[in-house]
């Protein structure tokens, strides 16, 4: 009897990638078949197939379709569940043959009546009114967006365990209220608008500077959240100033995507990376939304973003960065919002107009700073004040501890030759220190 194939170690990988990019798809495509109160078991079945894949792929080889074998078996085993479900005798025949009728693969737009894409379809099921934005956004991320829990709770700043409870609340409150899986139209679409806007500014932000992994950048991300809202923004629903605000933002910052790290993976600094790598034709676009995003006179966070974002994108080189009007932004932007980030971030600006000194002056002011401690940034800005202050041994502190809270290599790698730099009183060379390379 000969012995099984070895296992190939890529698979893990493998699998790893299609449930970042296909767990939406095959989510939507069910949950619109069964109605969004059954979130749950379109949700097991695909983590079931999921799981199947991992078993069986390693020894047997990759299917010459994954995408299409993990919509199979989800759908195999949906129809095993509602075979043996008594809730679902009478409705058996017409269910199996809606499900069979499913495409192998759910490939870009599905082109129906009110939204276009089944994913943003979820996405503004999952933002009904009858449930709390917190909790629309994080069913939202978790069910289409494929974060994990420690994902979403780096995006919200708050523990594991609440970010649990506040799933399990959510789909309980979806079950009780019997909220329909249905996408509203006129007034009733645009109230619903924010979360959306929400959740793909979350998706983004996790592509932008990704909370764990080898790299800082997870294109896919952010490709898909600038995917949907585009969509949203040719929609007559979503067709509003702060829609196009988003997508500025979105444009803007991936134009600078490809200067982010060198070809080792190491990151750069704004101020170390070379601008004629950032990508001209997303700056025009990102540009031409926000003139679109200029109309009416409501003023969206996402308008300030975008505001600030032009800004680093128009200057010709770090130096000539228009520090003062990014300050302006960031002045109004914590007017209204009370994001203890966003406060930070503005602490980056003080210090590039006013000093290092008058950026730890913000950081003191920052309202709620318990809730930064376990951000790794809020450390790393102290630590860069500090050393620009000559206060070495306290920076090399700072960096330590920011190097302990990320979960993304290529930043610990940064974080620590930043900290060495202090500690033997050393310059520090951007770009010089040991990342991973590109293809880990």
């Amino acid at each position: 009897m000969s012995a099984p194939p070895s296992p190939n170690p890529e698979i893990p990988k493998l699998t790893e990638h299609l449930f970042r990019h296909e767990t939406g798809k095959l989510v939507s495509a069910l949950t619109r078949i069964f109605g969004i109160h059954r979130l749950q078991l379109a949700e097991d079945v695909v983590q079931e197939a999921m799981i199947r894949a991992l078993q069986t792929w390693p020894y047997y080889g990759v299917p010459d379709n994954p995408a299409a074998w993990l919509m199979q078996t989800a759908k195999r085993r949906a129809l095993d569940i509602i075979r043996r479900e008594k809730l679902f005798h009478e409705k058996q025949p017409e269910i199996a043959a809606s499900i069979e009728r499913l495409p192998e693969e759910i490939d870009g737009p599905q082109f129906e009546d009110e939204i276009r894409d089944d994913r943003l379809r979820l996405i503004f099921a999952c933002c009904h009114p009858l449930i709390s934005l917190e909790d629309q956004t994080a069913l939202a991320l978790k069910t289409l967006c494929g974060f994990g829990i420690p994902e979403i709770a780096s995006a919200f700043l708050t523990s594991e365990a609440a970010i649990a409870k506040r799933l399990t609340r959510a789909k309980q409150r979806i079950q009780d209220q019997g909220i329909p899986f249905e996408i509203p139209a006129g007034a009733e679409l645009e109230s619903r608008l924010d979360g959306v806007l929400h959740v793909l500014y979350l998706l983004f932000n996790e592509g932008y500077k990704a909370s764990n992994g080898h790299s800082v950048v997870r294109e896919d991300l952010c490709r898909e959240a600038i995917r949907l809202a585009s969509l949203l923004a040719a929609h007559p629903a979503g067709d509003l100033p702060r829609t196009h605000a988003l997508l500025s933002v979105m444009l803007l910052d991936s134009a600078r995507i490809p200067a982010r790290e060198d070809d080792q993976g190491n990151i750069l600094r704004l101020k170390d990376q070379d601008r004629s790598h950032w990508d001209h034709g997303l700056i025009g676009a990102g540009i031409m939304h926000l003139a679109r995003a200029s109309t009416g006179n409501h003023l969206s966070e996402y308008h300030l973003q975008a505001g600030i974002a032009a800004c680093h994108c128009t200057a010709p080189d770090y130096a000539d960065t228009d520090w003062t009007r990014i300050l302006s932004h960031y002045d109004r932007w914590v007017e209204i919002s009370d994001s203890p980030i966003v406060a930070l971030n503005r602490a980056v600006a003080v210090a590039n107009v006013h000093g290092a000194q008058a950026g730890m002056e913000a950081i003191k002011a920052i309202a709620k700073p318990e809730q930064l401690e376990t951000y790794y940034l809020f450390h790393a800005v102290i630590g860069d004040f500090e050393e620009r202050l000559d206060r070495r041994l306290e920076a090399a502190a700072r960096f330590s501890k920011a190097m302990e809270l990320t979960g993304v290599a290529s930043e610990r790698s940064f974080l620590e030759e930043r900290q060495r730099a202090c500690e033997t009183n050393t310059p520090f060379r951007p770009g010089k220190h040991k990342g991973p390379s590109r293809s880990s």
